[in-house]
């Protein structure tokens, strides 16, 4: 949730309700955030590196090639998948939680995969410096659900969120949400059409079956396990 206080660097409060860190990192993780992490930077997006909030230089950093984002990659299976299946695409991941950013960094560095950008942190700071209609697909797969009914305002699926996505993705964008929870099906397919999106479904078999080319991650194989159904929803940006 926005706030309209502000912090002395200039940024805005905006409280985050999910985690930064779990485990301690292991040698090795810790390792590769040092190393790594820098250099795959998409830019000066914090506040305190870009306090008047210039948009980011994405034909430095993918040439004329389409940018793909995906928003909390969890451990990086999908976003990886993505990479190397599409060696043409750029792909910028936004993860706050820095041992999921570990884990994605060792898969870059397995994968050998140069297409990749990284934004540890929170989206909506990425969302203030991606210049306006320059992302041509997202993904949001398998986001916090927040189960209680009293926590659905922090879900992804608000206005908050949705209007800084809208605002820089193309006209004629995909947006791509997975989920196993029915509620957040019920949320998703009633915010995210109000803020410029079609839900391109024309019968269940369109929600229910993966994408052609989708990678399972270990969320999905987690709920498939405890008995959940994944829902695949896909909208594109009017």
């Amino acid at each position: 949730m926005t706030q309209d206080t502000h912090h002395p660097s200039g940024a805005p409060w905006r409280n985050f309700y999910g985690r930064f860190k779990g485990k301690g990192l292991r040698k090795t993780q810790q390792v590769l955030i040092d190393e790594d992490l820098a250099q795959l930077s998409p830019g000066p997006v914090s506040w305190e590196e870009n306090p008047n909030r210039e948009p980011l230089d994405l034909a430095r950093l993918f040439g004329s090639s389409p940018v793909w984002l995906e928003i909390g990659f969890g451990g990086g299976e999908h976003l990886v998948h993505q990479a190397t299946q599409n060696p043409g695409n750029g792909l910028i991941g936004c993860e706050p939680y820095i041992n999921g950013v570990a884990m994605l960094l060792g898969k870059i560095r397995d994968a050998k995969c140069d297409n990749v950008r990284i934004h540890p942190g929170d989206a909506r700071d990425i969302f203030d410096v991606l210049p306006k209609a320059s992302i041509d697909r997202a993904f949001l797969l398998y986001p916090d659900p927040w189960p209680k009914k009293r926590h659905h305002r922090r879900r992804f699926v608000t206005p908050e969120h949705l209007e800084p996505l809208a605002n820089v993705l193309k006209p004629g964008a995909v947006f791509r949400v997975a989920t196993d929870i029915p509620d957040y099906v019920r949320q998703t397919l009633e915010q995210v059409p109000r803020h410029g999106f079609e839900w391109l479904a024309e019968g269940p078999r369109d929600w229910r079956t993966p994408w052609s080319d989708w990678h399972s991650t270990r969320y999905e194989q987690k709920a498939l396990r405890e008995g959940r159904v994944p829902h695949y929803l896909t909208f594109q940006r009017l």
